[in-house]
């Protein structure tokens, strides 16, 4: 599929590129970026007014297939980033069966192949089952084309798994993506330990449940030379141990959500189910220090931890109510009307924290840019458009939204993956009868 998207303002923080360029697709890459590209044999687009990035990445959705496929499918999911600017996500292990072996991998790939509309990348359990006990075959994983490791929604926490974890990531040059939580600080924990959990009359989760396996992981990390990332970081101790270890040459990165970077723990007075993730949402003091290191680069990236549920499992009552929320229809719009309009940080930044710095993190070298020979994923932002969330209205499977109502100023307008417009979708056509 050969296409010319022209006179876009095109912005490429991997190549330093801010201005009026056009782009030029062939056979699925980049063909050229520059200004004034003439072509009759592509299809041609306007894309005056409209910001043109390297694709986004989502380094951290669950699409619960195998196993949950009432909640969410590989095919819902790929849509429902398509639809939010997404052109790449990587999918955590946490189904059933968990995606630690060579055959739930292979069937995960396959079922992309067949049903996605975006690249889909699987993330492997660091442990057989997420039990915490025994490492998955790594390198196995790691050659049959796992991206990266994490057994996220339960900590490793054994402390001496996590080292061989980490020391069989180095030796692969892969990632262990860490889900810091303390159990036994956090057992039964249904919301920040604070103000709020005691008005609510509801078991807290404790900021230290957090803190002390950040500072753990580390600390592991900086022993075993290896990378490790922080997923979800939601409380302010955790940002000062990242930020710290960073200045002390530890391969330590991090990541937060939209939720956790917009909304508090206030908020669970409602005692609404749609609120309610893990980590929790934490104190405005929380909020306020994640909001600074997205905006001075202590944090690497966002992620949504989309977590689809039924109306069914979200409609229990709070204590019993699972965990998460959705995100890859909101990230985007969210994060340009309230961070970028709000002059938290520039568009490059943005577009760093959604693609650049995701693709150098899982070793994507071939997205995250917008250079000649590199993959055609292609987001196109319009800054001005106006929208308000809509959880009717979602590709995804499930509605559980923290966000349904919110006025938003700035959105993606056209998603291209491997040089081919996902985004708006076309009308699907039926087989001839």
């Amino acid at each position: 599929m050969d296409l010319l998207i022209r006179n876009g303002r095109v912005v490429d923080p991997a190549s330093g590129t801010d201005g009026g360029l056009d782009v030029l697709i062939l056979d699925g890459r980049i063909a050229d970026v520059r200004a004034g590209i003439r072509t009759e044999a592509a299809r041609t687009i306007d894309a005056s007014g409209l910001i043109v990035a390297p694709g986004f990445i989502d380094m951290h959705v669950h699409l619960r297939e195998p196993g949950f496929e009432e909640k969410e499918t590989i095919r819902t999911g790929s849509r429902a980033a398509a639809r939010g600017g997404f052109t790449t996500v990587c999918c955590m292990p946490n189904t059933n069966p968990v995606n630690d072996s060579l055959f739930v991998l292979e069937s995960i790939r396959a079922e992309a192949r067949k049903s996605a509309v975006v690249n889909v990348l699987p993330i492997a359990a660091v442990t057989r089952g997420l039990k915490g006990t025994e490492l998955t075959d790594m390198a196995a994983l790691f050659r049959a084309g796992a991206v990266a490791f994490s057994d996220d929604g339960r900590p490793v926490g054994d402390a001496f798994i996590m080292r061989r974890a980490l020391e069989a990531s180095r030796s692969l040059g892969t990632l262990v993506i860490d889900h810091c939580e303390d159990k036994g600080l956090s057992a039964d924990g249904t919301m920040h330990e604070g103000r709020y959990s005691r008005l609510c009359g509801l078991k807290g989760i404790p900021a230290a449940a957090e803190e002390v396996m950040v500072v753990r992981d580390i600390r592991l990390a900086e022993m075993t030379g290896a990378r490790v990332h922080i997923a979800h970081l939601s409380v302010k101790g955790a940002v000062r141990a990242v930020e710290e270890a960073k200045k002390r040459g530890v391969q330590v990165t991090a990541e937060a959500t939209p939720h956790h970077v917009l909304l508090t723990d206030a908020l669970l007075e409602r005692l609404d189910t749609n609120f309610k993730m893990n980590p929790p949402l934490r104190s405005a003091e929380d909020v306020e220090a994640l909001v600074e290191a997205v905006r001075n680069g202590v944090i690497d990236a966002i992620a949504t931890d989309h977590a689809p549920h039924t109306v069914q499992d979200k409609e229990a009552a709070f204590a019993k109510a699972p965990f998460g929320v959705v995100g890859l229809e909101t990230a985007v719009p969210l994060l340009l009307d309230r961070f970028v309009r709000g002059n938290i940080i520039s568009l490059r930044r943005f577009i760093e924290l959604l693609s650049t710095n995701p693709a150098r993190l899982l070793g994507l070298t071939n997205k995250g840019r917008l250079a000649v020979g590199a993959d055609a994923d292609i987001t196109l932002l319009d800054l001005g458009a106006e929208t308000v969330v809509d959880k009717e209205k979602f590709e995804s499977k499930s509605r559980n939204s923290p966000f349904h109502g919110w006025k938003l100023k700035g959105t993606a307008a056209m998603t291209v993956v491997g040089g081919k417009v996902i985004f708006p979708f076309q009308p699907e056509t039926g087989a001839a009868g």
